[in-house]
């Protein structure tokens, strides 16, 4: 449903970027229709950080009370230890620092709490449930949607909020090659109560070693702790948010690792596993009365824990541009990917670098990079990601 003088603008994906972007347009005065494939939303994977750059635009909107009566507000984060024993070799203070230097906490939540956070913000007509999009053709500059059902579409606007495999990418750049970064991804729910203490503080916490890293938060208001590993990717892993693995596969890839954490992998519950796939950042996003948003535009490997954070910027810059062009809603697509492409390739860059740094063999280079982590102040040096203001970049 739009309205009778606004534009008419569908966004394909109902996932976390689609309903943000729904949800800022919506705060801007513009109705949208979103069309989701999947019959629910719902969330597959586990838990994921809302640092401060995510944090404050859920407030802008008016969810971040609700949010947050699930997410659980960090008070330690960065805290890299050791694989083999624990070694303390790096820690923030998020409960002050993040207040004091960029004006909002870090939480971290299941996807699912994110997600129904921005559903109350979107109204009920907008979100078409079950529409399955088989077809995305340009008609000059304009899109055209078919549906499995046989409807088609041709909104004013376009928003590609369909995810890593989106086909108004697709559509938009032609076929994408993605090369194999050789890293496989765990994800794990732990019950809170099976966990050990250690896992159960109010800390995102990184253990590094060869090869390997796994992270751990607790989620859903406590009651589990998120666990995320990455090890070298097998023959048989897919890109796939449903795929799963057995937990002896899990535990056989940190054998020897601290006790402590062997016993949080053997509480987890069925691990999904994936594999990473390698993407470089798109050259454009838009054509015509189309454009891309989250996962769709810039997939990015998770070691910055900035996914979900750059999709609820884009739907937040993409409002306001439109907004700010009303009569010129190509050339508000325009500035919209002009403003973000920059910021969410940098991004993508240097999550990618981690990949590498986390996973040092033992050695000079390995000593050096925890020496570095015991000196490094992140939260302020990552001050480029957590202080962005959509507004401040479009005025």
């Amino acid at each position: 449903m739009t309205t009778d003088n606004g534009p008419k603008i569908a966004i394909l994906g109902g996932g976390i970027g689609g309903l943000a972007a729904a949800a800022f347009l919506r705060d801007q005065g513009f109705d949208s229709d979103v069309y989701e494939q999947a019959s629910a939303l719902t969330e597959v994977g586990a838990g994921l950080v809302i640092a401060p750059n995510a944090a404050r635009l859920l407030r802008r909107l008016g969810v971040l009370d609700r949010f947050i009566k699930r997410a659980v507000r960090m008070e330690t984060g960065w805290e890299f230890r050791r694989w083999q024993d624990g070694t303390v070799l790096s820690a923030e203070n998020l409960e002050e620092g993040c207040i004091r230097l960029y004006g909002e906490h870090t939480y971290a939540a299941h996807r699912a709490d994110l997600l129904e956070a921005l559903r109350s913000a979107v109204p009920e007509h907008s979100v078409h449930l079950g529409r399955r999009c088989v077809s995305v053709e340009f008609e000059g500059d304009q899109a055209v949607l078919g549906f499995e059902d046989g409807e088609t579409v041709r909104p004013d606007i376009l928003i590609g909020a369909d995810g890593v495999h989106s086909r108004v990418r697709g559509a938009i750049v032609g076929p994408t090659q993605a090369r194999e970064s050789g890293i496989c991804a765990f994800r794990a729910l732990v019950p809170a109560h099976k966990a050990p203490d250690f896992a159960r503080r109010r800390a995102q916490t990184l253990w590094i070693g060869p090869d390997h890293h796994l992270v751990h938060y607790p989620v859903s208001g406590e009651d589990y702790i998120n666990l995320v590993a990455f090890a070298p990717a097998g023959s048989d892993s897919v890109e796939s948010w449903t795929a799963t693995a057995t937990v002896q596969e899990l535990l056989d890839e940190f054998a020897g690792w601290d006790p402590r954490l062997v016993e949080l992998v053997k509480s987890a519950e069925t691990p999904g596993r994936w594999a990473l796939l390698d993407r470089e950042p798109l050259d454009r996003w838009n054509q015509g009365n189309a454009t891309l948003l989250g996962d769709a535009a810039h997939p990015m490997f998770p070691f910055f824990a900035q996914g979900a954070a750059q999709a609820i910027e884009d739907g937040a810059v993409l409002a306001l541009c439109l907004a700010a062009d009303r009569d010129d809603p190509i050339a508000a697509l325009s500035r919209y990917e002009e403003l973000r492409r920059r910021r969410t390739a940098r991004i993508q860059q240097v999550s990618h670098g981690r990949s590498h740094i986390n996973h040092l063999p033992d050695g000079p280079e390995q000593q050096a990079r925890d020496l570095q982590y015991s000196q490094a102040d992140p939260l302020r040096a990552n001050g480029w990601i957590y202080e962005y203001d959509p507004e401040l970049a479009v005025s």
